[in-house]
């Protein structure tokens, strides 16, 4: 199976295309040589007419092109008809996506009046009672039938009428039969849109797109990269779009971060044909990001029709290399996360690398020598070696080189042809093919700017270079230098380790950004509850605003606060709900006693 052209060349997935409204008056044109599309959601109750007007009207503004708005229930769908008829009288036609979860008759009513209706196979037609664990292959036809019973009708009307439908699975949502079968895997994901996929071909409706987002990256890498694998070990023909997004990233850097390493590794990869940064935040603040990510993929890649430089780095191309890159016996398989074994080494005389040891955090003498002054004992953000003082070799993967020993750290030299993860991944190639377990040292960057990145930029490129690497298995050791601030340079390294699941230093958190079906004010509450418990280390925390993917997505939180209804929240301990109907004034006091009772909670330090 092959995810992309190749792990070390850029080229763009060719899809069918999938056309959402009338191009002609505001609709656009998913896949084919079309651009990537950016959209957001709407955070506000589908009721509000004038509201949701207004808040699509805001998100048009800067740049969104398509909008998902929320129909939990038929007459929610019904008053699509208002939003869109008031949207037109103000000239915005804009395509709207109505977001379908658990009720077949609120997607047929929702198909009437929107460009696209997303669909979630993992509750569409399941109740999730979990009243079979093992389904026998007779129960498990009679379960497809019944879903095509009920898709089918959706899949008509939208022929019909024109639309559009996107088949979105989640890691949280998996239907109780295909957690049974494959488990909370991402093979589950795949299988359970191909399943509504082939009930749309049966009727020779192909005018769909993929989903399969996580709020864990590297879930959802792996989940794509299977995606993409499937469609095209099934035929030319399944050649459809795939909308990008990390759900419930959560605010600030860290949902920046996280959606960055997901987004921007698969765009790498040649993926995506529309995407979404789902921010706690305002929604508008999401088009600015999806913009600037976008912007960064060019300057990270080197395109495969760039003959001039391929001319010099043939062996980054040959079948051979990617074969390898891709094999039993090389650093990466692109579809199971598992870190490269590497050699564990003295980094300085008390940090080690590689091994099993966490990976390390290298900065250069300028940051290190800004950050000493201010710098205290307990601190656990500080630079644990200096680039200029530790024993590295520096390569150019794209030539031959030799090295005798395991026992030192590698990286890849400056000012080469290759982009960084190209370089990387070959670098890992090369080692493999050589029968050495070197530890990698990874760089951001290949060329320190002259001129000082924005900040906003230099997180952007650092979290889809670092993370896309750390991500395949690669590094034991990273080097952050797009950052010219020394604290906001330790504090990006160390936030994309926490970010790619590498290494935890503080509280993580998995927060959806709002919308119509959000029970709370989740901004608010996420800033509240992260007042109390940010200096806890090593604590997840999941902040959903209603059930849809609450207990699925928390499959790895210690603890979780979701909207069970209104002014009432339900405080689970993993995904285990165990105390439901909770005041929203008493839920945090609430959630932090769940915290003390299960040993997790230490009092945070006094400033000064």
């Amino acid at each position: 199976m092959g995810y992309c052209f190749s792990p070390f060349l850029f080229r763009r997935r060719k899809t069918r295309t999938v056309v959402v409204g009338d191009p002609g008056k505001g609709g656009v044109i998913i896949g084919g040589d079309h651009p990537i599309v950016n959209q957001s959601m709407l955070t506000c109750d589908t009721m509000y007419t004038s509201l949701c007007v207004q808040q699509t009207l805001d998100l048009v503004a800067v740049g969104c092109q398509i909008v998902r708005i929320t129909a939990p229930t038929v007459k929610d769908a019904a008053n699509l008809k208002n939003i869109v008829a008031e949207l037109t009288d103000r000239n915005c036609n804009v395509p709207i996506v109505a977001d379908i979860h658990f009720k077949p008759d609120a997607a047929m009513e929702a198909a009437k009046w929107v460009q696209m209706v997303r669909v979630n196979p993992g509750n569409y037609a399941d109740k999730k009672k979990f009243a079979i664990l093992e389904y026998t292959d007779a129960e498990y036809v009679d379960e497809l039938a019944r879903i095509e019973e009920e898709f089918t009708p959706l899949v008509l009307r939208c022929k019909e009428l024109g639309r559009a439908i996107r088949i979105g699975t989640n890691h949280g949502s998996l239907s109780d039969r295909i957690m049974n079968r494959y488990g909370d895997s991402p093979m589950g994901m795949i299988e359970s849109a191909l399943e509504f996929a082939r009930i749309a071909r049966k009727h020779n409706f192909h005018n769909f797109k993929f989903s399969m987002k996580s709020s864990n990256p590297k879930v959802m890498i792996a989940c794509y990269r299977l995606l993409v694998a499937r469609l095209e070990e099934l035929g030319p023909d399944w050649n459809y779009p795939i909308h990008l997004g990390v759900t419930e990233a959560g605010e600030g850097e860290d949902g920046r971060i996280k959606s960055a390493i997901g987004i921007g590794s698969l765009m790498c990869d040649g993926l995506g044909d529309t995407i979404r940064v789902s921010l706690t935040e305002d929604s508008p603040r999401e088009l600015p990001v999806c913009r600037d990510l976008q912007a960064q993929i060019p300057k990270l890649t080197l395109a495969a029709d760039e003959e001039s430089k391929l001319n010099s780095i043939h062996p980054v191309a040959s079948p051979e290399t990617v074969e390898l890159f891709n094999g039993v016996e090389a650093a990466c398989n692109p579809y199971v996360f598992k870190r490269r074994v590497s050699a564990e080494i003295s980094l300085t005389e008390s940090v080690k690398c590689g091994g099993e040891q966490t990976v390390r955090v290298v900065c250069a003498r300028t940051v290190a020598e800004a950050l000493t002054p201010r710098l205290r004992p307990r601190d656990d953000v500080r630079p644990e070696a200096v680039y200029e003082s530790i024993n590295v070799i520096e390569v150019d993967p794209a030539q031959n080189f030799a090295i005798d020993t395991d026992a030192v750290l590698v990286t890849v030299k400056d000012g080469i042809a290759l982009p960084a993860i190209s370089a990387f991944r070959l670098l890992a190639t090369k080692l493999a093919r050589m029968g050495r377990s070197n530890p990698i040292l990874l760089k951001d960057t290949l060329a320190v700017e002259v001129a000082p990145l924005d900040s906003n930029i230099a997180l952007l490129r650092a979290s889809v270079v670092i993370g896309s690497l750390l991500a395949d298995g690669i590094g034991d050791a990273i080097l952050v230098r797009g950052e010219s601030n020394a604290m906001l340079n330790i504090r990006l390294a160390f936030n994309i380790l926490q970010a790619s699941g590498c290494r935890s230093f503080k509280t993580d958190y998995v927060a959806c950004p709002s919308c119509g079906r959000t029970l709370f004010d989740l901004q608010a509450v996420t800033a509240r509850i992260k007042s109390r418990t940010l200096h806890l280390k090593g604590v997840k925390i999941a902040i959903m605003g209603c059930i849809v993917n609450g207990p699925g997505e928390m499959a790895d939180a210690h603890f979780g606060y979701v909207g069970g209804a209104p002014g009432k929240v339900n405080l689970y301990v993993g995904k285990t709900p165990v105390k439901f109907n909770v005041p929203e004034a008493e839920a945090v006091d609430r959630l932090i006693d769940l915290i003390c009772e299960h040993g997790k909670w230490v009092e945070p330090e006094l400033a000064g």
